[in-house]
C-alpha cells in the first residue's frame, strides 16, 4: 500500500466521487467475466434437455455429474486464492479463464458418461479460484462502507445470466443438426469461447492494486490506500498479521461456511434444475422455455441490489442475511405446493430473490475481521465449504434417483436435517470469550432454531405427498434455509 499521505494535500478528494470511479471502472467488467462463468457453470441444465436423451444419460447420471463440478470447485479454492496472492489477480485470473473456457468447449465432445464426469470435474476445478478471487479483490479496492453494495451489484450477474443465458441457450439448442453437431453441442461450443478470449483481455486490462491504477490521480490512489490501510489494521489492533492457516481454527469462518453451505444447497438446486421444473409444468419449446425460466433472475437481481444499498446505508448485515432466508425458504415451500405454471416461476421467483438478497450482505461480513493473507485463505475456504453444500445436495439427489423405488418420500428430509441440527445446537454451547459474548450469540437462540428448522421437516414431509417430479428438490432444499435464517442472525463481527 501506499505510504502514509499528507492529509492536507487530500482535502480536495471526495470519498464518493473515488467510490463512484472505482464502480465505475471495475464492477461492470468483472460483472461481464461473472455473467460468462456462470454460464458456463449452469449451461448444462439445457443441455440436458436435449444431451440426456440423445446420449442415453438418466437423471442419476447428469446428477452426479453436476455434482462432480462442486468437488473439484471444492478442492482448489484455497490454493487458487493463495496463488492469486503470491502472483496477483491479472495474471491468475486471465489464466483461469482461458483453462475453464477450454474445457467447457471440450464438453461438446461429451460421448460417455465417464466423459462428463472428468469434464465437469475439471470446470469446477479451473473455476474455484474465479468467485473467491474477485470477492478478495474488491476487498483489496473498496473501503468497507462500500463493500456489500459493490459484492452485490457483482453477483448480480449471477441473476442476470440467467435472464440472458435462459433465451440465448434456449436459442442454441435450436441449431441441432446444423453442421453436423447436436444443438447441445453448439450450446457448449458458443458459450464456452468467450471465456477464452475475456481471459487474454484480463490480462490486458485489469490492475492489480490502487497503486497501479493510473485511471486514479496520485491523491485519490494515496486517499484510498490510507482508508483500506486504516480499515485493515483496526480489525487487527495490537497484532501482527495472522498465518493463512490460522483460519481454519478460527470457529467464525466455520460459522459463515455453516451459513454458506446451506445457501449453496439451496441456490444451485434451482439453478441446475429450474429449465426441467419450467419444462414439467409446460410443453413449450426450449426457447420459451429458456424465457420462463429468466422470469425468477430478474426478481434476483432487484433483490440483490436493494438488499446490498440497505445494507451499507444502515451498516447492518445479519438481519439482512436471516430476513432474505425466511423469504426464500417460505417461497420454497409455496413452489413445492405449486400445481401450475405461473404458480411454480412466482414462487421459485421470490425464493431466488431472497436467495439473492442475502449475497450482498453475506460477503461483506468475512472483510470485517480477516486481513492480508488470511482474508484470501478464510475468503476462499467459506466459498468451497458452502459450495461443498451443492455437491453433496446433487450426490443426495443422485441416491435418492437411486433408491426411488424402494424409499418414502417422507425419509428424504434426514440426509439434509441430520448434519445440521448437531451443528446449530453444539453451537449455542461452545465456551465463549468475554469479548465475544456481544457480537456473537444469545442463549437459547440457536436450539430455537433447530426446534423450528424440526418443525420445517415437518412441514416438508407434507408437502413431499403432495408434489411431484421435479419440484420435490425445492421443498427439500428449503429445511437447509430455514437453518440459515437461525445461523446467520447470530454472525460473527456483524451488526
Amino acid at each position: 500500500m501506499a505510504r502514509s499521505s499528507n492529509p492536507e494535500s487530500l482535502k480536495d478528494v471526495s470519498a464518493p466521487a473515488v467510490i463512484s470511479k472505482l464502480t465505475r471502472r471495475l464492477v461492470p467488467f468483472l460483472f461481464l467475466l461473472y455473467i460468462v462463468a456462470y454460464l458456463d457453470r449452469i449451461n448444462v441444465g439445457f443441455a440436458k434437455l436435449q444431451m440426456s436423451g440423445q446420449l442415453h444419460f438418466s437423471e442419476a447420471v447428469y446428477g452426479l455429474a453436476a455434482g462432480l463440478f462442486f468437488a473439484g470447485y471444492f478442492l482448489f479454492q484455497v490454493p487458487s486464492n493463495m496463488i492469486l496472492q503470491k502472483i496477483g489477480a491479472r495474471r491468475w485470473i486471465a489464466l483461469l479463464m482461458v483453462f475453464w473456457g477450454a474445457i467447457s468447449a471440450s464438453m461438446m465432445l461429451v460421448t460417455t458418461p465417464r466423459s462428463f464426469y472428468t469434464l465437469r470435474f475439471l470446470l469446477g476445478l479451473a473455476e474455484a479460484g474465479f468467485f473467491p478471487g474477485v470477492i478478495l479483490y474488491l476487498r483489496n479496492w473498496f473501503p468497507a462502507s462500500a463493500r456489500a453494495r459493490t459484492v452485490a451489484l457483482f453477483m448480480t450477474a449471477g441473476p442476470l445470466s440467467g435472464v440472458i443465458g435462459g433465451p440465448v441457450s434456449g436459442a442454441l439448442l435450436t441449431l441441432d443438426r446444423i453442421g453436423g453437431l447436436a444443438g447441445w453441442q453448439w450450446l457448449f461450443l458458443l458459450e464456452g469461447v468467450p471465456a477464452v478470449v475475456l481471459g487474454i483481455i484480463v490480462f490486458l486490462h485489469l490492475a492489480d492494486h490502487p497503486n497501479d491504477a493510473s485511471w486514479l490521480s496520485g491523491d485519490e490512489r494515496q486517499w484510498l490506500a490510507g482508508t483500506l490501510l486504516v480499515e485493515e489494521r483496526s480489525n487487527s489492533p495490537g497484532a501482527g498479521e495472522a498465518p493463512w492457516w490460522s483460519v481454519f481454527v478460527d470457529p467464525r469462518v466455520w460459522m459463515l461456511a455453516l451459513v454458506y453451505f446451506c445457501l449453496a444447497t439451496s441456490s444451485y438446486g434451482i439453478t441446475l434444475w429450474l429449465p426441467s421444473v419450467v419444462s414439467h409444468f409446460s410443453d413449450r419449446g426450449p426457447f420459451l422455455i429458456g424465457v420462463l425460466s429468466a422470469i425468477p433472475y430478474i426478481a434476483a437481481a432487484v433483490g440483490m441490489v436493494v438488499s446490498g444499498h440497505h445494507s451499507d446505508r444502515t451498516g447492518e448485515r445479519r438481519w439482512h442475511v436471516a430476513g432474505c432466508a425466511l423469504l426464500a425458504a417460505a417461497a420454497f415451500f409455496l413452489a413445492a405446493l405449486s400445481t401450475s405454471t405461473v404458480a411454480v416461476v412466482a414462487a421459485i421467483s421470490f425464493s431466488v430473490l431472497g436467495i439473492n438478497g442475502m449475497l450482498g450482505p453475506f460477503w461483506a461480513i468475512p472483510g470485517s475481521f480477516l486481513t492480508g493473507i488470511t482474508a484470501s485463505a478464510g475468503i476462499a475456504l467459506i466459498n468451497s465449504v458452502g459450495n461443498l453444500g451443492a455437491s453433496l445436495g446433487l450426490t443426495f439427489w443422485v441416491w435418492r434417483e437411486l433408491r426411488a423405488a424402494t424409499s418414502r418420500a417422507g425419509c428424504s428430509c434426514w440426509p439434509v436435517r441430520w448434519p445440521l441440527q448437531p451443528c446449530l445446537c453444539c453451537w449455542s454451547t461452545c465456551p465463549r470469550r468475554r469479548s465475544q459474548q456481544r457480537t456473537w450469540s444469545k442463549p437459547g437462540y440457536l436450539p430455537a432454531g433447530s426446534s423450528c428448522f424440526n418443525f420445517c421437516s415437518a412441514l416438508s414431509r407434507m408437502a413431499f405427498r403432495r408434489a411431484s417430479g421435479p419440484v420435490l428438490s425445492f421443498a427439500n432444499r428449503s429445511k437447509a434455509l430455514f437453518a440459515i435464517c437461525s445461523a446467520s442472525s447470530f454472525c460473527p463481527s456483524a451488526r
